[in-house]
């Protein structure tokens, strides 16, 4: 059966633990990675999205190569700066079975600090599953 996983990232893309997360789930089915273009507050209050968008499809671009160089065939968008709004405008296009959210580990994630996790796992019916990537222990 192939499956379909939706991965929300940022910084964590290069993580082995991502990549394995998705290749174990993926298993030859269809991968869509959204990378939110996240932005501070005081760009987003004067719309000045250009610089978060270009980041985002850096981070996308990024995460797109590390999957393929895992041999895992994926696309991507770039999505709202909200991370659980943007697993929900990519759910509207892409009708995943599970959905992967790639943090930092506690106490340098934001989003967790945020409960984008919590807050996933209430906005939709889709299996959620949070991994942790470590990128100071994997450059160590």
């Amino acid at each position: 059966m192939s499956r379909k996983v939706l991965v929300i990232a940022n910084e964590t893309v290069a993580g082995r633990e991502l990549i394995d997360a998705v290749k174990e789930r993926a298993a030859g089915g269809e991968v869509l990675v959204v990378a939110p273009a996240l932005n501070s507050r005081l760009h987003h209050l004067f719309a000045d999205v250009d610089k978060a968008r270009e980041q985002a499809e850096g981070r996308l671009h990024e995460s797109l190569k590390h999957l393929d160089d895992a041999g895992i065939h994926a696309r991507g968008a770039v999505g709202d700066t909200d991370p659980v709004r943007a697993m929900g405008d990519a759910l509207f296009e892409f009708d995943a079975d599970e959905i992967v959210i790639s943090t930092h580990p506690p106490g340098r994630s934001n989003w967790m600090e945020k409960g984008v996790v919590e807050r996933a796992r209430e906005a939709t019916d889709v299996p959620v599953t949070h991994v942790v990537v470590d990128l100071d222990r994997v450059e160590a």
